[in-house]
């Protein structure tokens, strides 16, 4: 007991000589000893559980904590543990001493984490503070690390390779009502942010200390003129002099709104990237080009994986409301990302199934985006990954009714789109037909190739929708039958339109085919129609089907009837 006294008695004076020293008064972090001493000092008020001792213990620390904050602007040594075993501290044991640790939070991140990212060593500190407090932040305060996720971000992209393991933990932290949607084209820029910051660090010397946040205060004035400026006229304020003209017109202008849009450190609402811009195309054309840095191939691997992780909690722990609203965004950024290909293909398959999953759950979301819905219809043609969302959409269409039963008005309008759709292929397959037969290409091939498997999910989605809603059956037949009679040049459209034609003169079967699912649907089963689930306990269901496949010839089982079903 006596060696515990004499221990707390010398780290406390440790503490208060501190102030005294003029080197460790102007800068706490430059002592060493210093962050030893707070440690102490925490663990033997943990072990000794005495109120009275934090009390002695609290003034001390808490001006340690001061004088390390407003150091920070001069100090040349890292302040980023020191100030994360007092922030400890403030958590412990806040309610004994009545310190209210939010402002200190936020003064951490805005001062000091801000200009410490980069730093390996105070990144990972922080991952693992985040970690052992992950639910008193999220219970004590809720807002806190969703307001700097961008600043999170901005770590573990400059730390990817080494952190990846510690941030899958903390991030699910980051998310809440308000950051929910906010986070998910920082996400998906993940690389953008890699090489905004590497080009920072080219151009402004290294990250660790103050370049990103001189840059953003230095430009803060002239932005806010250049907002200003286009909200009452229109107008933009260029960057750069008179004589921009002869510089490298592969140089990016750091102070660029662009990249202040990417290197911000709070959460400030959903801001549209401009992907049109010319500092976007020079960003992107520069990373295309030239080697990966490996902190780029690191953040690459990682960021397919942060979404899988984003993804889920949505599902599970997100309402519906931020979800349905999530969705248009997913569907306007599925053809814009950064364009490395096994990157692309990871996120796009993520999306797809986020979104396919999300429309099982609510098909009524279908009918709530009819809009943005029809409109990535109507650019189905643009690229290729914009054919294969609107190839995707066709199938959720069909597979759930437009929205359900009770959305007729949504599923006529949805049914429409496709009809408009179906109509232009049709014209344009013609014209391939008849205009470039002999001009055959690898690139005609595959565009004749997509348009055919696009006509085949807008076909099927047609007569789904149609035996969904009866009442579109008409118009359905009209529009398979201009497909059974025109010279569309895939044999594969033409078999699947007539093969639908005849579902559709037996209701019963066509229903049980192409009909709602009845679990999915939650309605009861129609009489005469047929529940292919119980296929395998049915007898029937052993007898191969091939009249369905219009399968010319004999049957190719060599059985007979009677030896399937016993005689009476």
């Amino acid at each position: 007991m006596g060696d515990e006294e004499i221990g707390w008695d010398f780290h406390l004076r440790k503490l208060s000589a501190s102030g005294r020293d003029s080197n460790s008064a102007n800068d706490p972090a430059s002592d060493p000893s210093l962050l030893l001493s707070v440690k102490k000092l925490h663990q033997l008020c943990n072990s000794q559980n005495s109120d009275d001792l934090v009390a002695r213990v609290y003034p001390s620390i808490n001006k340690i904590f001061h004088r390390a904050v407003a150091s920070l602007p001069q100090s040349r040594t890292s302040n980023g543990l020191l100030l994360l075993a007092v922030l400890q501290f403030y958590l412990d044991f806040g309610e004994i001493v009545l310190h209210d640790a939010d402002p200190s939070l936020r003064t951490f991140f805005r001062s000091c984490l801000s200009r410490e990212f980069a730093d390996p060593v105070v990144a990972e500190a922080t991952l693992e503070f985040l970690i052992i407090n992950k639910k008193k932040l999220m219970n004590s305060f809720p807002n806190l690390l969703p307001q700097f996720f961008p600043l999170l971000l901005k770590l573990i992209a400059w730390n990817a390779d080494r952190l990846e393991k510690l941030f899958l933990k903390a991030f699910p932290v980051l998310m809440s009502s308000g950051s929910f949607i906010p986070l998910f084209p920082y996400l998906l820029d993940l690389p953008i942010l890699v090489v905004a910051m590497e080009k920072v660090e080219k151009s402004s010397g290294p990250l660790i200390g103050s370049s990103i946040a001189s840059i953003q205060k230095n430009t803060a004035p002239k932005m806010l003129l250049a907002l200003m400026d286009e909200a009452y006229t229109g107008s933009t304020i260029e960057d750069g002099g008179g004589d921009s003209e002869s510089e490298d017109s592969s140089a990016i202008d750091v102070a660029d709104p662009l990249f202040l849009e990417l290197l911000k450190d709070e959460n400030d609402g959903i801001a549209e990237r401009p992907w049109s811009s010319p500092v976007m195309a020079t960003i992107l054309q520069a990373a295309v080009n030239s080697p990966y840095s490996e902190r780029l191939k690191a953040i690459l691997s990682m960021a397919p994986r942060l979404l899988d992780v984003y993804f889920s909690t949505a599902l599970h722990n997100v309402n519906n409301s931020l979800i349905c609203a999530l969705i248009p965004l997913l569907m306007s950024r599925f053809a814009t990302m950064f364009p490395d290909k096994i990157f692309s293909y990871e996120v796009r398959k993520r999306l797809l199934e986020f979104m396919l999953s999300t429309f099982q759950r609510s098909p009524n979301f279908i009918a709530l985006l009819k809009k943005p819905i029809m409109d990535r219809l109507g650019e189905a043609y643009d690229s290729p990954d914009k054919t294969e969302l609107a190839l995707q959409l066709c199938w959720a269409i069909g597979e759930h009714g437009g929205g359900g039963g009770s959305h007729k008005d949504e599923a006529r309008e949805l049914f429409e789109s496709l009809e408009l759709l179906l109509y232009e292929n049709l014209s344009s397959s013609r014209l391939g037909i008849t205009q470039e037969v002999s001009l055959s290409s690898d690139k005609d091939t595959y565009r004749m190739s997509s348009q055919s498997r696009l006509l085949c999910f807008v076909v099927t989605a047609i007569a789904k929708l149609a035996t969904h809603h009866r009442e579109l059956l008409p118009r359905a037949r009209v529009s398979l039958g201009k497909v059974a009679r025109s010279r569309i040049s895939d044999a594969r459209v033409w078999r699947r339109a007539c093969d639908f034609l005849g579902l559709m003169k037996d209701p019963a079967i066509c229903s049980s085919i192409l009909g709602p699912s009845p679990s999915a649907q939650g309605t009861t089963q129609k009489v005469g129609s047929i529940n292919w689930s119980e296929g395998s306990t049915k007898m029937v269901a052993h007898i191969p089907f091939y009249i369905l496949g219009e399968q010319e010839g004999p049957p190719f089982h060599d059985f007979s009837f009677s030896e399937i079903i016993p005689s009476r």
